[in-house]
Formats: C-alpha cells, sequence, structure tokens
C-alpha cells in the first residue's frame, strides 16, 4: 500500500495530488492512503455551488480570512484552518455497485479507533444541525469531530472525511454564516474537535494515528508530495 505524505504548496496543486489518486491506483491495482492538513480554507459541495446564496457564503468566507474552492463531490461546505486533517483511502473495486456499506462501516471503526488511541472516546452519529450532515460522522461531547464521505467510480473507491483536531471556534464562526448564506440549518455549538474533547491538539499526531488506522496491517511503502 501507498501512503502518501505531505501537501503541495498551493491549494489547487494540492487538490490535484488528491485527483489523481483514483487514476493512480486503477493503473496500478496498489491502495493509497494520505492523512495531511490541507490549506486554510472553505471547501463548497456541488449543492452549495447551485445555491442562490452561494455568492454571498463565498464573501462571508472571504471576510473572514478563508479563501473558497469548490470540491468535487457533494456535501455542504467543510472549513480547514491549517490544523485540520483530512484523509482519503483509495482502493481498487472489480464492482462498483458492490461493497459501499462495508467501507463506510470500516473507515468509521477504523477513524474511531485512531481517535481512541489518541485518548478521545468517539461514537458514530452527529448533533442534530451539524456542519456537512451526513449518515458518517463521529461526534464526542463536544461535538461533531469527524465527517466522512465516499466517492465511486468504474475503477476504484475513495473513502475520504474530515478531522477538526482544534480551532472549532474558529471553524464555527466561519460556517455559521456560510451555511445562513446557503439556507442550510447549522448550531455552531456542534463544532467539535479533538482537542477540546481531551486529545492532542497536534495536527501531525493526529494525523500518522488516522493513517496508521486506515492503513491497518498492510505494508506501506511512504512517498512525499512532490
Amino acid at each position: 500500500m501507498r501512503v502518501l505524505r505531505g501537501r503541495a504548496d498551493t491549494v489547487e496543486e494540492d487538490r490535484a495530488v488528491t485527483r489523481a489518486l483514483a487514476g493512480d491506483v486503477e493503473a496500478s491495482g496498489e491502495p493509497v492512503v494520505r492523512a495531511w492538513t490541507p490549506h486554510r480554507q472553505v471547501a463548497f459541495g456541488r449543492r452549495d455551488a447551485r445555491s442562490d446564496g452561494y455568492d454571498r457564503a463565498r464573501e462571508a468566507a472571504g471576510e473572514r480570512g478563508f479563501p473558497t474552492h469548490e470540491r468535487d463531490v457533494g456535501g455542504r461546505a467543510v472549513a480547514y484552518t491549517g490544523n485540520t486533517v483530512a484523509f482519503v483511502r483509495v482502493e481498487p473495486v472489480a464492482d462498483f455497485r458492490r461493497g459501499t456499506d462495508e467501507r463506510y462501516d470500516r473507515a468509521v471503526a477504523e477513524v474511531r479507533d485512531a481517535l481512541g488511541s489518541l485518548g478521545v472516546e468517539a461514537r458514530e452519529g452527529e448533533p442534530p444541525e451539524a456542519f456537512c450532515p451526513g449518515a458518517h460522522s463521529l461526534s464526542t461531547d463536544a461535538g461533531k469531530v469527524v465527517g466522512i464521505a465516499q466517492r465511486v467510480r468504474q475503477g476504484s473507491a475513495a473513502v475520504a472525511g474530515i478531522v477538526i483536531v482544534r480551532d472549532h471556534e474558529e471553524i464555527a464562526d466561519v460556517l455559521d454564516p456560510v451555511y445562513g448564506a446557503l439556507g442550510v440549518p447549522f448550531d455552531p455549538t456542534s463544532v467539535g474537535s479533538v482537542a477540546a474533547s481531551g486529545g492532542p491538539a497536534d495536527p501531525t499526531r493526529v494525523a500518522r494515528a488516522v493513517e496508521s488506522a486506515l492503513v491497518g496491517d498492510r505494508d506501506a511503502t511512504v512517498e512525499r508530495v512532490r
């Protein structure tokens, strides 16, 4: 299994690194894991971009010092402060119509174990009116900490997500007006973090724990983003 560490110099270059992973996996048949800290940004989903309030939402993010970008998948807006961990595991699939639930269940369990290794007891689910609402999330008493999504193509499946390590108040502060402009219910107090849940505030430590859980007992070859 390939393990990719680090990030590219710009947001667009970094996004290109992640976009290329599916093609790499389909060509080689070798799965890949990446856990890293994306650049500071608010990333909007496709539904956000079709909203009448999209331009106002982008303005609200920019006023708070968050560049904006549109990601290739669905879901709602997520905020990265530079200390937020993103992760993805891309694996080859023989039949894109099968295995979706199993991949979700496996990833949720693995990330929960990773948080447990950091002293954070997380449970599946999320508070009402959480950011990027979805059925595959992890929360603590402090709020939602992890969101997980999946994208499947003809020859590969990518399970990806976000872990809020710290800066939960800053994330809530920017997402509140963003979601307001989009007309999506959002409760700022629903945003939690690893640090607020008693875990470490070090994003590198969190990224390595998530990476280790996603790799499991498979042999891994570590590469750096160029």
